[in-house]
């Protein structure tokens, strides 16, 4: 009987994925189409993002995380806390639909953004804001 290193497994198990590799050299070039907002309550905001290029689900909700953290800065507000993003994806449109509150204090919870550290970090990646 055979043994088989965990190393081995490992190398196999990376190639018997059902996923296409995507060529390293394609550049990333989302094209960012817009933001829509609407306060839904008080400091509860809901932000409809669209682009096309995204490479995956994490590009749209980087996307909306920027629109709010400025929105936040907008208002008045340091802080939002992020509730859910919904994300989809046709013919190349990716469009999501992401809901934060906004505070003036750091809130609870685990998922918070400092909307000034995000809006330099979006900068420096060159996504567009609210």
């Amino acid at each position: 009987m055979a043994v088989i290193s965990p190393v081995a497994l490992a190398v196999v198990g990376g190639l018997s994925g059902c996923e296409t590799p995507q060529p390293a050299n394609i550049p990333f070039a989302p094209k960012y189409e817009g933001v829509s907002t609407a306060l839904l309550d008080g400091n509860l905001v809901k932000f409809d993002v669209t682009m096309r290029g995204a490479r995956d689900p994490r590009d749209v909700e980087d996307y909306a995380e920027c629109a709010a953290a400025q929105y936040a800065l907008i208002r008045g507000y340091g802080f939002a806390r992020h509730l859910r993003t919904n994300v989809d994806e046709e013919a190349g449109l990716w469009r999501g639909d992401a809901v934060y509150t906004i505070s003036p204090a750091l809130p609870r919870g685990v998922r918070t953004i400092d909307a000034e550290v995000v809006t330099a970090s979006c900068v420096e990646n060159g996504i567009p804001m609210v």
